[in-house]
């Protein structure tokens, strides 16, 4: 699957750790709403070209699993800012 690697010289390989890790750094760095959103553009990234199947729950689950998850924002970022604003997307 990453047979494009063995082709690449030391500069090519340099320049896609770079791509990649401003790629995670942004990830990293999303705040307030952004925390909450599909991120095809990081699956961008990646050589191969494949449509993601993804399946999505149904709102009354999904919603749970929002809530577990700002949950474990409490637990693991417990001192982080509130970014008290609604969503205008």
């Amino acid at each position: 699957m990453d047979e494009d690697l063995e082709a690449m010289d030391r500069g090519a390989l340099a320049a896609e750790v770079r791509k990649l890790r401003n790629a995670i750094r942004m990830h990293r760095d999303a705040t307030g709403h952004d925390l909450c959103w599909h991120h095809p553009d990081m699956w961008d990234l990646l050589p191969e070209r494949t449509k993601p199947s993804i399946a999505v729950p149904p709102w009354p689950k999904f919603m749970r699993g929002c809530i577990r998850y700002r949950a474990s924002l409490d637990r693991q970022a417990g001192d982080a800012p509130v970014h008290d604003k609604e969503y205008d997307g």
